[in-house]
C-alpha cells in the first residue's frame, strides 16, 4: 500500500521532497569528503576475473537511472553483459574498429596525446572484465502502433547517467573505464538492439587486477576549470 502523501499541482500528484539537509559546518566537510574519495577514481585497463554479483549491478544500474532527463523520459537502456562468449563477439569487433583507428582515422596529434595513457588497439578487459555495461540512448520512443515520440536533450540525459553511473562503480569498491570505439554500430547488431537506440558507451566493471599501475597524472586545479562571479 502506498502511504505517501500527495498533492494535486496542474493536475499531476507531487510529493514532498525528503531534503537531507546539513548544517553548514558539515556540508563543508562531508563536500570535501567525496571530493577526496572521488578523486581516487581512476580509469583501469587491468581486470581481476572476479566474480560481481549481479544484484550489485541492478544496483548500480537503478542508481544510474535516478538521473535527471528531459521532460523524465529517460532515454536509455543498460545492456549488462556476462556471458563470455558474448563478450569474446564484443572485444573481436570492437578491436577490429580499434585497429582500423589507430591505423587511419586517428591523427598523429591524437596519437601523441593518448602515449602518456598507454592505450592502443588491444582491448583484453573487454573479455577479462565479469561485467561490460553498454549504454544505449534512445534518440525516440516507439509507440505502441509503432509511432514515433519525442525524446528530449537526449545525449545530455544519458550523459548524466553515465557519470553517475561512473561514480556509483567507484563507490562500490569496483573500477570501471569509459571505452569507445568509433563507430559503434556493431554493439547494436550484436545485441539486438532495436532501430531507435544507439550505442553511447561501453564500461567494463570489475575489480582491478593485483597489483595495477595507472599513469602518473595530474587534474588540473580548481582555478583553471571554475570560474567564480560574486
Amino acid at each position: 500500500m502506498n502511504t505517501k502523501s500527495h498533492i494535486l499541482v496542474n493536475g499531476h500528484k507531487h510529493v514532498v521532497y525528503q531534503s537531507n539537509a546539513l548544517s553548514q559546518k558539515e556540508l563543508i566537510k562531508q563536500s570535501a569528503a567525496f571530493y577526496n574519495f572521488l578523486n581516487q577514481r581512476r580509469s583501469i585497463r587491468e581486470y581481476a576475473d572476479t566474480a560481481v554479483p549481479k544484484k550489485v549491478i541492478e544496483a548500480l544500474l537503478k542508481t544510474a537511472s535516478s538521473a535527471p532527463s528531459g521532460a523524465h523520459k529517460q532515454p536509455w537502456t543498460f545492456c549488462a553483459v556476462s556471458n563470455p562468449a558474448l563478450k569474446t563477439k564484443i572485444k573481436e569487433a570492437a578491436e577490429a574498429e580499434e585497429k582500423e583507428s589507430y591505423k587511419s582515422r586517428m591523427s598523429d596529434r591524437w596519437k601523441k596525446d593518448l602515449e602518456p595513457l598507454g592505450t592502443n588497439m588491444h582491448k583484453p578487459f573487454l573479455e577479462v572484465a565479469p561485467w561490460l555495461i553498454i549504454v544505449f540512448k534512445k534518440v525516440h520512443e516507439v509507440g505502441e502502433s509503432g509511432e514515433k515520440m519525442n525524446n528530449y536533450y537526449v545525449n545530455e540525459s544519458v550523459g548524466i547517467a553515465c557519470g553517475m553511473l561512473i561514480t556509483a562503480i567507484h563507490n562500490a569498491g569496483l573500477v570501471t573505464l569509459t571505452h569507445t570505439p568509433s563507430p559503434m554500430n556493431f554493439l547494436a547488431k550484436l545485441l539486438n538492439r532495436p532501430s531507435n537506440e544507439r550505442a553511447f558507451l561501453l564500461l567494463p566493471i570489475g575489480y582491478p587486477k593485483s597489483p595495477t599501475y595507472v599513469p602518473d597524472i595530474e587534474r588540473k586545479p580548481l582555478d583553471e576549470i571554475a570560474v567564480f562571479y560574486e
